[in-house]
């Protein structure tokens, strides 16, 4: 077990509490936790007063590290975020012309937030790049990026280089994955699988706490699987994909076909009005959606499946199908049975899902 994780999942907890939830012994405890006071990323906090002797509570010291985290999507953000997951600042950024310049373009962006000789420079630990698309982690490759259109761009390579601190590089899903594990809602939970909607769709799956990404990084690439064999081509060289379905580009490529507005709010809300075209778009999207969930499900068995929108939580036609058309296709058999739970997520989430990725990588695997 590893100490500093234990204490960012579930706060503050005293050695005796390390020694009973990690396994680990005494002697073992004492010198992980005096190597991590040492360093500064734990400090004291509350005495606890019980039956025998009190206890201290040990609890992660926010200023003793420092992240950057950068979404190379759409519209690129940077954020600067501490050791308790708490974003600092927040800039619109953009990026160079050449993928050559990318690193000397972070270190320039780096400065900004965290000048020479300031407190975030110092004990800057790592740099965190969410993108869209299959990445090789251990080398830091953006191996195939359909929206940015690079082929085996080694992003960590050129950054770590040029701004001498770490960089990590994660598909943009599986970011969002690891945030609400380390710092979100999904903290206390070992084993879920993250969906998230939006202009494509993405998937990322967590197995007992670590991040499963499949045998090339792959895993969870539900946006390529076949929604509808012969279907609409996609970007990807395919047909009939999920993403051609399900997302958002796909759900305003179609309503404009119908002479339909393209947002997906405002489908809803013409869809509620009666408009069976509205209906019948928003039902057969999230349908596929529901669909793909049901066949994740018997595939990696989570506990639950958290599905994210920027924009708004999806709790009408396409949030209602693709819950019915799911819950209604897992195998009877499965008790408990697996809980979706709808959420919305801001435009930043994937720069901090990129945060979490440089804290994870960087210092919760350490100890």
């Amino acid at each position: 077990m590893q100490l500093l994780r234990l204490i960012n999942q579930f706060g503050p907890l005293s050695r005796a509490d390390l020694i009973r939830i990690s396994g680990l012994s005494k002697g073992a405890v004492s010198m992980v936790t005096a190597d991590l006071m040492a360093r500064g990323l734990i400090e004291n906090r509350d005495t606890v007063h019980g039956g025998g002797r009190p206890s201290i509570r040990l609890g992660i010291a926010a200023d003793s590290a420092f992240f950057l985290g950068i979404s190379l999507a759409d519209r690129p953000v940077m954020v600067l975020s501490d050791l308790h997951g708490t974003i600092l600042e927040r800039h619109d950024i953009t990026l160079p012309d050449r993928v050559e310049d990318i690193g000397p373009h972070v270190r320039d962006l780096m400065a900004r937030v965290a000048p020479g000789g300031s407190v975030p420079a110092r004990r800057m630990r790592g740099i965190g790049l969410a993108v869209s698309g299959l990445v090789d982690d251990g080398a830091g490759v953006c191996v195939r990026s359909t929206l940015t259109g690079w082929e085996n761009v080694p992003l960590g390579p050129l950054i770590t280089q040029a701004c001498e601190v770490p960089a990590y590089v994660e598909n943009d899903a599986n970011a969002l994955t690891v945030a609400q594990y380390r710092f979100g809602p999904m903290r206390e939970t070992a084993s879920f699988s993250l969906v998230s909607v939006g202009r494509g769709i993405g998937c990322g799956h967590m197995v007992g706490g670590e991040l499963f990404r499949g045998f090339r990084g792959g895993a969870g690439e539900i946006a390529h699987a076949t929604a509808e064999p012969d279907g609409l081509p996609c970007q990807c060289g395919k047909k009939g994909c999920l993403d051609t379905v399900a997302s958002l580009t796909a759900i305003a490529h179609l309503a404009a076909r119908a002479g339909l507005p393209g947002d997906l709010d405002e489908l809803e809300q013409i869809a509620a009005r009666g408009d069976l075209r509205a209906v019948e778009l928003l039902h057969r999207a999230g349908s596929a959606l529901g669909l793909m969930i049901a066949a994740m499900v018997q595939i990696m068995d989570p506990r639950h499946v958290l599905v994210a929108r920027q924009g708004g939580e999806l709790a009408g036609v396409y949030g209602r199908a693709m819950r019915q058309v799911a819950e209604g296709n897992f195998l009877p058999q499965l008790a408990p049975r697996p809980e979706i739970i709808t959420c919305d997520v801001t435009a930043d989430a994937w720069a901090f899902g990129a945060v979490s990725v440089a804290a994870d990588r960087s210092l919760f695997r350490e100890f």
